[in-house]
Parts: structure tokens; sequence; C-alpha cells
């Protein structure tokens, strides 16, 4: 990744008065207005007006000597279900009309901290896929890999942060919607643990499993904008030897239906580690097993996503992309026995993970089992339905388990794109952000 468009130099040269803000607002602009296309949009809305009256602001704030704050000039692009006042909280669907009368949670945080809010992104229609398609607005195209799929839902973050429409962006990861698209498009992706960033303000799709994450050029920019998710004070990320580290690499359920290219990655991945002094241990991880079991019938994601949306369905159904409203109405067949049934179990399921890891550093596996697949392959209903399912499945271990997880890149230049994912314990953020820095500097 070229040091000019990570966050920590773009934010010295702006501190150091060799770049504005207004300028590199202007920059995003210009890519935006060269690659965006009306038939298939990056930004479903751009906030250019008040983007550029905030990176004035911090040009000013920055001429007299006010001290700016962590992420000051930088644009950061949202996906299109964070309320931003006085803008409609889409969620990249066509039914929803009326504007936000206040910011998110996340979106305060950003703004008090200087960000410049760029605009609303595409997204799978109410989050609901991995794959990014959507009817309504269009789907970008794989910056890396033209003809083929970004990955959702986070789609257009994705693509607004590798086309440089954005320094970087926020998506949400129900099931690896920041992820997915970050290993596609080439860039780095987090899931914090679930209780690190607050959800109020962000359209749900399941409160039990959203969760709000970057995605940005490298690890540090991730941590940096994390630290202001979370309420935090940006702190260096101390460096990690991987001499002596243990990482467990499941023998089933993650390695399963692998294709070759990201095969091939994974491997060179690991001998990578090892060679830079990683333990790398293969083994069977019980707990994994009983996943599937966790989404019978849609789970969690049907059930609360039904809860949600059981009225507008009723009044403007129609107006739904079939494929996600179909997903939604399988909520209905779950009971509310059943749904309980259902808490007690993935409790269980998390404790036995927690368990499992203490024994590891953390946990190693593909990010997505395929590369990208090709727009085409995605036109009939059920290569739809297989190839979500499986683009999901790793991704989705660390939502389901309440884990912490990011996705680096691991591709070769020249090859179609793949990410190598770290899940680590509940509450291990920090310790996560690090191992992952010290696995992309040894890739």
């Amino acid at each position: 990744m070229n040091s000019e468009n990570q966050l920590a130099q773009l934010l010295a040269d702006m501190t150091e008065n060799q770049k504005r803000a207004t300028e590199l607002l202007e920059r995003c602009l210009a890519n935006a207005d060269a690659y965006d296309d009306a038939k298939a949009q990056v930004y479903t809305k751009r906030f250019d007006k008040a983007a550029r009256a905030e990176a004035d602001a911090v040009d000013r704030l920055r001429h007299a000597g006010v001290p700016a704050g962590q992420l000051a000039g930088l644009p950061i692009a949202l996906k299109a279900l964070f309320d931003v006042a006085g803008e409609v909280t889409h969620a990249g669907s066509r039914g929803w009309q009326a504007p936000a009368q206040s910011d998110a949670v996340i979106v305060s945080r950003l703004r008090r901290e200087g960000a410049v809010i760029a605009g609303h992104t595409n997204m799978t229609e109410f989050a609901y896929s991995g794959l990014g398609l959507n009817p309504h607005y269009g789907t970008p195209d794989n910056p890396l890999a033209p003809g083929r799929i970004p990955g959702g839902s986070s789609c257009g973050a994705a693509v607004a942060v590798a086309r440089g429409m954005a320094a970087a962006a926020i998506g949400t990861d129900t099931g690896g919607s920041v992820r997915i698209p970050a290993a596609l498009c080439g860039l780095v992706g987090f899931k914090p643990s679930q209780y690190r960033v607050p959800l109020k303000g962000t359209f749900p799709l399941s409160a039990s499993l959203d969760s709000i994450g970057p995605i940005a050029p490298t690890v540090d920019c991730c941590a940096r904008i994390d630290a202001v998710l979370s309420g935090l004070r940006y702190q260096t990320l101390r460096p990690f030897s991987l001499k002596g580290l243990r990482f467990v690499v499941p023998t089933d359920y993650m390695l399963d239906d692998l294709d070759d290219t990201v095969a091939t990655a994974f491997s060179r991945s690991l001998k990578i580690l090892a060679d830079a002094g990683a333990t790398i241990i293969e083994a069977p991880a019980p707990v994994l097993a009983a996943i599937p079991e966790l989404m019978e019938g849609g789970g969690f994601t049907a059930a609360e996503s039904y809860f949600v949306h059981r009225q507008s369905l009723a009044d403007h159904g129609d107006q739904y992309d079939p494929r996600v409203r179909g997903r939604i109405e399988r909520g209905a067949a779950i009971t509310a026995a059943d749904y309980l049934e259902l808490c007690r179990r993935r409790q269980q399921r998390k404790q036995e993970a927690d368990a499992w890891l203490r024994d590891y550093d953390g946990l190693l596996a593909p990010t997505v089992p395929v590369v990208p697949p090709r727009f085409e392959e995605l036109v009939a209903d059920e290569d739809y339905a297989r190839l979500n399912l499986l683009i999901l499945r790793n991704p989705t271990v660390a939502n389901m388990l309440d884990l912490c997880s990011a996705t680096v890149p691991n591709h070769e230049p020249g090859d179609l794109p793949s990410g190598l994912m770290l899940i680590g314990r509940n509450g291990a953020d920090t310790t996560l952000l690090r191992l992952a820095q010290a696995i992309e500097s040894a890739l």
C-alpha cells in the first residue's frame, strides 16, 4: 500500500502544512467524479457542500493554531445505514425516505475528532448479503478485478477506499460485511467485539450480531479509526514479534471448498508466518461444527430483521429486493420459543469458543474461501444463494461467537484478491490489532 495513502501520513502532511484538508477532500471528490457511475453507484449520496465546509473549518483551525482532533481533515465515507442529521438513512433501499433527526453515535464521534463526512456509500439492501449486489443503486465493479463483485454488504465503502474516493470508510459487520469487501478489494477490515462500538443511530439488521468497524488501507489506519469509534484515544500499536506465537488453523469447516487461488495464498501466508517464528497448529475445532445449527431457518438475522421489517413488508414489501425480502420473511416462522432456545445455545457456544481459544494467540483462516465471483455467476437465484452462504461462512464465525477479527490482504501482485483472517477472543481487540499488524508486516 502506497504510504501516501495511509492515514498517519495524511495526518502528518496536514499537521506540517504540506497538505490542506480542502485539497485532500477535492482529490477524493475528483476520484469520485471520475469513477462513480449512475448505473452502479459507489456513493448513493455525496455530502459535498457540508464536507467542504468541514474541511475548510479544519484548515482554519489549524492555521489559527487550535489543536486538531484525531482524524482532523480525513474524508471518511459512511455505509448508508448510519444516521446523518438531515439525510435519509435508506440502508440500500428505495422505501425509506424520512431524514434522520440526529447523527448516529459513531458519526458524532467522527465529527468530534475532525473527520470530514464525505457521503453515504452503496450497500446490499438492509445489509442482508455478503455479495454486495443492489438492484436499486447498481453494484460497483471490483476495483482490483473488473467484472467481479466487490463483496458486501459494505460494497460501496470498500470501493470508495480502494478508488481513493475517501481516506477510509465505516461499515457494519453482521456476518462479515466489513471483512468480506475489504478482502475482495485488497484492503484491511476490522470487526471489533460487539460491545466496543455503540449501535445507536445505525439501521439494524440483527441486534445480536451487528458490529461497526473500519475499512482502510492498513491495520494502523483501522486502529486509528476504531479508537474514535470506541470513544478512546488512539495509541500507537506496540510492535509484536511473531516468534513464539501460537496460531491455530481449524482443519474442519473453515478450510472446506477453498478454490485453488485462495488455497495457494493461504498456504503461502502460513509459511511466511512460520518462517518468521510463529507456530502454526492445525487442529480440529469442535465448536465450529455447531455454527450451522445457530443459522438454521435464518437464525438470529432472519428473526431479528423480520422484527424490524414486519410492518414495512406489509406496507411496501413490493419495493424490496426479492432476494432480500425472501431472507427476511423466513423470520416469520421462528417462534419466541425457538428464538430463546437459539439465544441459550449461542451463549453456550460462545463460552466453549472462548475456552478453546485460550490455548492460542489467535485463529487463522482464509477470510473468504473463493476469489470474487463474476457478476454473471450470480444471475440464477440458486447460484446466488449458494455463493452467498459460502462467502459468509468463515467471517460469520466471529459474529456468531462474539469474537474480534481482522482481515489483511494476502494475494500476490497480479493475482485475484484474497484475505487472511485473524480471529481473537472477545475483548482482546487491541491485542488482535497488534497481532494483525505483525502479520501484515510479515506478509
